[in-house]
């Protein structure tokens, strides 16, 4: 019987099981893939609190690990194919193991939507971006395109309009749908054009991207674009397979919890990217695991389990 089952491994996870551990709680941390999440693939970490020089997102999340051990949470490798949270004891089930809880901290994490080009994956932290406020300041004073033409694209736009000298928004219809605030601001910026009516079609480079191919999807013009990095703005998608229906979604499926991560199920805590929040970021994973180990520590206290 363990007084806590996090699944996931990326930084809100592994918070969430150092302090979890810290409190002498019986912790143990599931994770189907290497340490990290979505941060393992980020190559230059620069902007999480304490870091004087960069650091690889995989280095981190090893330290991490590392540091959760230390304490004593215990880490393994599976694969969470169920869990059962109608009753006050916890049941999860992974591909190898059944297991007993007293609480759940879920910090699955969520995915950038890709475009699905080629070259992709192969320049991720290459040119290719899925977070501007991430990887902005490695295109100071260069030239990058957005794709996409929702809140998270214009909001990205302004945001880079501060560091770059020239953004591009790469958007497959002929009016935004961002809000009207927004398209407002970016309308009056000089160093941002939209490109109507188009879609990127292939990624330019040898071993990093060197600009794009863009096509209209109106005239079926091809053109070169040249650019430093892009940003793809598409949307996320959280990793919520595992409780859809379980516990109270939003419309886009991140999981509704109020500030303490409690969600609408007793003894259940989120962490993380997986949840619906303004921010999703490194620090704010750290974050959010950490208050779900307090609060789940409080949950067991009172319960009396």
């Amino acid at each position: 019987m363990y007084d806590v089952i996090i699944v996931g491994g990326g930084p809100a996870g592994f918070s969430a099981a150092l302090y979890c551990a810290r409190a002498n709680l019986n912790t143990l941390l599931i994770e189907r893939q290497a340490p990290g999440g979505q941060m393992s693939t980020t190559e230059v970490l620069e902007n999480y609190p304490g870091l004087a020089e960069p650091i690889s997102g995989s280095e981190i999340a090893f330290a991490m690990e590392k540091q959760a051990k230390k304490f004593g949470a215990t880490t393994i490798n599976d694969d969470v194919i169920e869990v059962d949270i109608e009753n006050k004891i916890k049941i999860v089930k992974t591909a190898k193991q059944i297991y007993q809880t007293k609480t759940i901290i879920l910090a699955m994490g969520a995915v950038p939507k890709m475009i699905g080009l080629q070259k992709e994956k192969e320049f991720m932290g290459l040119g290719v971006s899925y977070c501007a406020i991430c990887d902005g300041s490695f295109y100071y004073d260069q030239s990058v395109a957005i794709i996409g033409g929702g809140d998270t694209a214009l909001v990205d736009a302004i945001y880079l309009s501060r560091i770059c000298k020239k953004i591009y928004i790469i958007h497959r219809r002929n009016e935004l749908r961002g809000s009207k605030y927004l398209q407002k601001k970016i309308k009056k910026d000089d160093k941002i054009e939209i490109v109507w009516d188009t879609v990127i079609d292939e990624i330019i480079g040898e071993t990093q991207l060197e600009g794009i191919k863009v096509k209209n999807v109106k005239t079926n013009v091809i053109k070169d674009i040249q650019v430093e990095g892009i940003f793809v703005a598409i949307g996320a998608k959280p990793s919520t397979e595992l409780v859809k229906n379980k516990v109270a979604l939003n419309d886009e499926g991140y999981i509704i919890s109020d500030n303490d991560m409690n969600t609408n199920i007793p003894g259940i805590f989120v962490a993380g990217d997986i949840r619906e929040k303004t921010l999703r970021q490194v620090i704010t994973a750290a974050a959010d695991g950490a208050i779900a180990a307090h609060v789940a520590e409080q949950y067991i206290v009172k319960e009396n389990i």
